[in-house]
């Protein structure tokens, strides 16, 4: 028999409703509900400690997020200089396992109790100070590095609340984060480009023969059309990868991994049916069809145990 494992602590009955700890979860919930619906709807079935420690994981990664790319009237330093209190902060409340501040106040005692490791939590801060010092990517090894840290982290921190039953599944996780961002990335190229950002690889625009001019300009060649073909096929290739992970999580939680990855391959078949032109406006799947998708996920899973 598999054994699902948590590198953590004893995890406290009722944590979340801690008389000193309550608002801070309900603040992280809170955030879940209003960034991510379909994300909040699939950690409402998890078991009660995994869903709000869920909450909090997303609130503290959401944040992290949230101080480079939300508009604000900052400076670049000003910039820099919150990322930095939140890295003292992460440093501070991993050794101590709690804080003061309204977002690490829920996740420090979550991270202590799952196992959840610094390292994920500090990239987690390079990834989101990428986006203020690097405009382009040179080769697809340097835009893995961003997909890790801004997205793989998050599946492997989400492992550590999950459960696994093999050290493997960290592996899964970091992939199906690539997967993931590399669908944001070919989503948003339109937006991006409207902020000065190409994060297609160089590379592989010199490959193809696309020159970036083509990207700012709007000019959908045959070339890039290629060359964009070739980029979805790679983002498959990860989501690929990932799903041989979801068997490696306890039975309760692999409908989550398995419809979120099935939602995002789907933004990837919208810009299939598109011929791959990234100009004309941003794909999506609607809401009704990611509930089906989640709902025919966790009915696939209940019939499975």
């Amino acid at each position: 028999m598999s054994v699902i494992t948590t590198r953590t602590a004893v995890v406290r009955p009722k944590f979340w409703r801690e008389p000193e700890l309550r608002i801070a979860f309900e603040t992280a919930k809170r955030i879940t509900a209003h960034f991510a619906k379909s994300f909040y709807f699939s950690a409402s079935i998890f078991p009660t400690d995994r869903r709000w420690a869920t909450y909090a994981v997303y609130g503290f990664c959401r944040y992290a997020d949230n101080l480079i790319d939300c508009p604000r009237d900052r400076t670049k330093e000003e910039l820099y200089a919150e990322v930095e209190a939140l890295r003292q902060e992460i440093l501070i409340s991993f050794r101590t396992g709690e804080s003061e501040h309204p977002i690490m106040r829920a996740f420090a005692p979550v991270a202590t109790m799952y196992g959840i490791k610094i390292e994920y939590a500090l990239d987690m801060l390079k990834g989101v100070t990428m986006d203020m010092e690097q405009s382009r990517y040179a080769t697809f090894d340097e835009l893995y590095v961003f997909c890790y840290r801004v997205a793989s982290v998050v599946g492997l921190m989400m492992t550590c609340v999950m459960g696994y039953k093999d050290e493997s599944a960290f592996e899964y996780a970091e992939k199906m984060g690539v997967a993931m961002q590399l669908t944001n990335i070919l989503r948003d190229v339109q937006e991006d480009k409207n902020m000065g950002r190409i994060y297609l690889p160089l590379e592989d625009l010199d490959r193809f023969g696309v020159d970036e001019t083509d990207i700012l300009q709007e000019r959908f060649s045959p070339e890039l059309k290629k060359m964009m073909q070739f980029q979805v096929e790679r983002a498959h290739y990860y989501y690929d990868e990932g799903d041989k992970g979801i068997p490696l999580l306890p039975k309760e939680s692999q409908y989550a991994i398995s419809s979120a990855s099935k939602i995002y391959r789907g933004i990837l078949r919208k810009i299939e049916e598109r011929d791959y032109n990234p100009f004309l406006g941003r794909v999506f799947v609607p809401q009704r069809k990611k509930m089906q998708i989640l709902l025919g996920e966790v009915m696939r899973t209940k019939i499975m145990v």
